[in-house]
């Protein structure tokens, strides 16, 4: 399969793709772009093949709770990323010059290793279903939750957590925190939270304590899969779920790949970093517009372009 970019082509100093995680997916994301373009079609029949069933149909028309599946969620919003970022560097051929980074938020790590040159597409759709049926699993050995937690910096956070047993996962902006945990100890963090004068905390539905120490059942389960898999150096700097910094060594890689499933995501390091480079456009390739969001609420005079379905992906830059 071709590369997604021209990784020869010069590098825009001033420009980032970005793409996301779960909670972006909807039933029908990806299925304009597969009508009307065949270079998406190829990648849904492709990972369609690569899994041995229909991702393609639990996309376009669900059902909402077989998206929902971690095992199935994940891959799906890989996929849906990459044909958005395929397609528009197919109708914009200036979106084939590098830009000066990559980076995505938990599975949306795989996407940007991807379009960075690092993960073949099949090895990130074999990969993805894998870390979302550990994911899966682990969710149900050892039940927990997450929510997140609006108006608290990041140290009086790390004070309810420890007061109460649980854990952050998420940094995702100032003042937008996400913790988990055994359901009880996050009940428990959510009262500390708004004692400390947190502005809203919101449970959040899902399977399981993501990005805590309750994924470490799934981190060990992918070290043999990370070992084994077609990774190579990016041909752009990917910043890191774990440190918020740059990642240009293989080896470097597969230990972000598995330290992620049970470390917090930085997105707020991240955004901040690019900030720091130079970084004034940022590109995000997937379901949704969760992290253009974040990032225009952090670096305001910032140009965030949303490539989201078929009637974004003719980029204006």
């Amino acid at each position: 399969m071709a590369p997604f970019l021209s990784l020869t082509d010069p590098v825009h100093a001033d420009r980032a793709f970005v793409f996301p995680g779960q909670g972006a997916q909807s039933v029908g994301m990806g299925k304009d772009l597969y009508e009307q373009f065949p270079a998406a079609r190829e990648l849904y029949d492709r990972a369609d093949e690569i899994l041995g069933f229909s991702l393609s149909r639990i996309c376009f028309e669900g059902p909402e709770e077989e998206l929902q599946q971690t095992r199935n969620t994940q891959p799906a919003i890989a996929v849906t990323s990459l044909a958005l970022l395929r397609v528009a560097t197919e109708l914009n051929p200036a979106l084939l010059e590098r830009p000066a980074f990559v980076a995505g938020h938990s599975l949306g790590e795989y996407s940007a290793l991807v379009a960075a040159g690092s993960l073949p597409f099949d090895e990130a759709v074999r990969l993805l279903r894998t870390r979302g049926e550990l994911m899966q699993a682990a969710g149900d050995r050892n039940p927990g939750t997450m929510a997140a937690v609006l108006g608290l910096d990041v140290s009086d956070c790390e004070e309810v957590c420890r007061e109460a047993g649980a854990e952050i996962c998420n940094v995702n902006a100032p003042g937008q925190i996400v913790i988990g945990g055994r359901r009880e100890a996050v009940v428990r963090a959510l009262d500390y939270a708004k004692a400390r004068g947190a502005v809203k905390v919101i449970p959040l539905s899902v399977s399981g304590a993501f990005h805590s120490s309750l994924m470490r059942p799934a981190a060990d389960g992918m070290v043999q899969p990370v070992a084994t898999a077609n990774i190579g150096d990016p041909l752009i700097p990917v910043v890191a779920n774990c440190t918020a910094m740059p990642v240009t060594a293989e080896v470097d890689i597969r230990h972000e790949l598995v330290d992620q499933v049970c470390r917090p995501v930085q997105w707020s390091q991240t955004v901040d970093f690019l900030g720091t480079q130079g970084v004034e456009t940022f590109l995000e390739f997937g379901p949704g517009r969760v992290l253009t969001a974040i990032i225009k609420r952090m670096l305001r005079k910032s140009n965030c372009i949303n490539v989201n379905d078929a009637s974004s992906v003719q980029v204006s830059l």
